[in-house]
């Protein structure tokens, strides 16, 4: 009887802490509740009893880790605060010093969507780090980024894509997937021939001179020339932009005539002027002009 009476008691003070595990679990609402039946703590061990009705409790999302310490001083950062870019717009981190540990760079990095967006890093040189997405932008996108002391908040607008083919001699251009303006065009003649690949627009230019001794050829040459042109869109640091060329109109659509930028009509010039921003991308495709140095500054694309 004494020793009924001890299993007894030792019985009635385990149900009572099981009694108040179980509340603890409600009360913290962080554990879901288990299946119908009774489930043992551990192996041979008693069960807890199951209580009928009560609704499962949400698991809450686990805080995001904090980057690590930074390596670095504050750094400059492209896009910066407020821009509005396109969907081929990478994110440019410059620093103020050579970065030795590039991967403890990259630790201290942190760049926040507002949508799920794959990535990844690519070094320039010890001093600039670029990250892009795998594919081009969702448009509408909020990104962030956070580089030790440095921060930028900006925003992917709409998806603006222009596609200029060799084939037909036109430049297509769409927004969030639908055409909204095509262009005859003249690209690179034999010899200057445009090369193929993804552009980033980058400045633009109300009226400039474009001159051939800023790439080594001579004004004075066979090949040289200082012209003045409307409505610059810069899509190379090789030079290449689309621009109005009204001496080419009637080349433009059938014949390549130039040193390799897209010739249009002053109109389409100032359309496409007004119409695209820093970020949007060209894409060059069927020419003769192999492919656009992923080192070009804006060829990111083709790396």
């Amino acid at each position: 009887m004494g020793k009924t009476g001890i299993c007894t008691s030792r019985n009635q003070r385990w149900s009572s802490r099981v009694a108040v595990a179980v509340a603890g679990v409600v009360v913290s609402g962080t554990a879901l509740v288990g299946p119908a039946q009774a489930v043992p703590l551990f192996p041979g061990g008693p069960e807890i009893p199951t209580l009928p009705g009560l609704p499962s409790a949400p698991q809450l999302p686990l805080p995001e880790p904090a980057p690590a310490p930074a390596n670095f001083s504050a750094p400059s950062l492209n896009p910066g605060e407020g821009e509005v870019v396109g969907v081929a717009q990478p994110v440019i981190i410059r620093f103020n010093e050579a970065i030795g540990d590039r991967a403890a760079a990259e630790r201290a990095i942190k760049v926040t969507t507002s949508q799920p967006v794959e990535g990844g890093f690519y070094w320039i040189n010890d001093s600039q780090v670029r990250w892009k997405p795998t594919d081009f932008w969702p448009a509408n996108t909020q990104v962030t980024v956070d580089a030790g002391d440095a921060h930028s908040t900006f925003t992917i607008g709409d998806a603006l894509v222009a596609t200029a083919d060799d084939n037909t001699k036109q430049i297509t251009i769409t927004r969030n997937g639908e055409v909204v303006k095509t262009m005859p065009t003249s690209m690179g003649k034999p010899g200057h021939e445009t090369p193929n690949g993804t552009y980033i627009i980058g400045e633009k230019f109300r009226d400039m001179y474009m001159d051939s001794s800023t790439y080594g050829v001579p004004v004075d040459s066979e090949e040289g020339y200082r012209t003045y042109v409307e409505y610059a869109t810069r899509m190379s640091y090789s030079g290449i932009f689309v621009h109005a060329a009204p001496w080419s109109l009637d080349a433009q659509g059938n014949t390549n005539v130039s040193h390799g930028c897209l010739n249009v009509s002053t109109e389409d010039a100032k359309w496409f002027y007004e119409n695209s921003k820093k970020g949007d991308a060209v894409v060059v495709q069927n020419t003769a002009g192999g492919v656009l140095s992923g080192s070009d500054g804006l060829g990111d694309w083709n790396r």
